[in-house]
């Protein structure tokens, strides 16, 4: 168990940008990378990686992942967006998180949406699953080690196949929940 706890403790999954973290106000492209660079630092598997770069960015606007920018600024609601794609992007396909953004979106260039206490909403969410998640995966490692392997190496395989396993799962509800998003648009065109 000690070493799950140290596991969960590396990966740094409390690292959250919060809106008191995001400037009030509108930052060029090279700053709002830097904002997220220095934020999710810690998170990083290797050095190398990059948290956020100018492509991804050019990417989400391209995709119309977010809402057209204005005189090349980054508004706090487009640090947001780029945040909850951040999340979004390592499980869904583009496609999948525009389907989700799309409405959102809309309401945000008709200026219908706060988009505050959604973000809001959702920080304090991530928490509530951080702690679920690190109680379901003790109970994993608790059903690895009273298992009949006797083997660390081949304990750390049924580990990782039950966390892909579990990931497999969310995943695969995530995108049945953006294919009912993408059905509810379609009925109100």
């Amino acid at each position: 168990m000690n070493n799950l706890d140290n596991l969960l403790e590396k990966l740094q999954l409390n690292t959250r940008l919060s809106s008191q973290d995001i400037p009030g106000l509108d930052l060029y492209m090279d700053q709002v990378i830097q904002l997220f660079e220095n934020k999710y630092e810690q998170t990083k598997r290797t050095t190398d990686e990059k948290i956020l770069t100018k492509t991804m960015i050019n990417n989400y606007s391209k995709g119309k992942l977010f809402f057209p920018i204005k005189n090349k600024k980054y508004s706090p609601e487009h640090v947001m967006l780029i945040d909850l794609i951040y999340e979004m992007k390592t499980i869904l396909a583009i496609r999948d998180i525009k389907t989700t953004l799309e409405s959102l979106n809309q309401q945000m260039m008709e200026e219908t949406l706060d988009l505050g206490p959604l973000y809001e909403s959702f920080i304090k969410l991530s928490g509530s699953n951080l702690e679920r998640f690190t109680e379901d995966s003790k109970k994993i490692v608790r059903e690895v080690d009273a298992g009949q392997l006797d083997d660390s190496y081949l304990n750390q395989v049924l580990l990782v196949l039950s966390f892909v396993n579990m990931s497999n799962y969310y995943r695969r509800a995530a995108e049945a929940l953006v294919d009912e998003i993408a059905d509810i648009e379609a009925k109100k065109d």
